[in-house]
């Protein structure tokens, strides 16, 4: 078995234009003469490798704690792309997930610098998968993503965002990208991590 880390270090991680960048906070520290080091973070929830909820651009929608922990927890299947990932592209990436067997399309991993377009997007919320996730801080269009948000959340397929696949072949993979529980809100970061069960 082989584990792959597809997250980016917190400290020093991308953030979606605009966002505030995370904040280390020395509370205590051992070398001051405190008791023990205890660090506070500041950070926005969508900092990083992270999660979106359907109420991240839906308002009722359900919140981090309320989307099923089966979402983030399963076989998935890494593909890389560059540009626009067409209709044709997704219909052609389900088939292929399908072919790897243990509900592989369910869990979709985007590597290199893809742009999920409102086509693709429509193709697998169709299609009934429960994630979408890619290298770049946003699904969609950098500079318009939320139609592409509304296509995928209105339909309860969870995003994640900001993953690192560039030392991770294609194929299948067991996928634990569990977000903290942060009650109510829009978002959550991850330790997102594949499996590789071949040896």
């Amino acid at each position: 078995m082989k584990i792959f880390d597809i997250s980016q270090e917190v400290f020093d991680c991308a953030v979606f234009p605009g966002d505030p960048k995370p904040v280390r906070n020395r509370m205590m520290l051992i070398k001051k003469g405190d008791v023990c080091n205890l660090t506070g973070i500041e950070m926005c929830a969508h900092n990083g490798t992270h999660v979106d909820a359907p109420y991240h651009f839906i308002d009722e929608g359900r919140s981090i704690g309320e989307v099923p922990l089966e979402h983030y927890v399963g076989y998935a299947s890494v593909f890389h792309h560059e540009g626009d990932v067409t209709e044709s592209d997704a219909v052609g990436i389900i088939n292929n997930a399908k072919s790897l067997g243990d509900d592989c399309e369910k869990r979709i991993l985007i590597g290199g610098n893809a742009t999920v377009t409102e086509e693709s997007a429509k193709v697998f919320a169709r299609e009934g998968v429960k994630l979408v996730g890619n290298e770049s801080q946003t699904v969609g269009p950098e500079n318009a993503p939320k139609n592409v948000h509304m296509i995928l959340l209105g339909a309860e397929v969870t995003l994640l965002e900001g993953i690192r696949l560039s030392d991770v072949p294609d194929g299948k993979y067991l996928l634990n990208c569990a977000p903290l529980n942060l009650g109510g809100a829009d978002g959550a970061p991850c330790r997102a991590i594949l499996l590789s069960m071949e040896e």
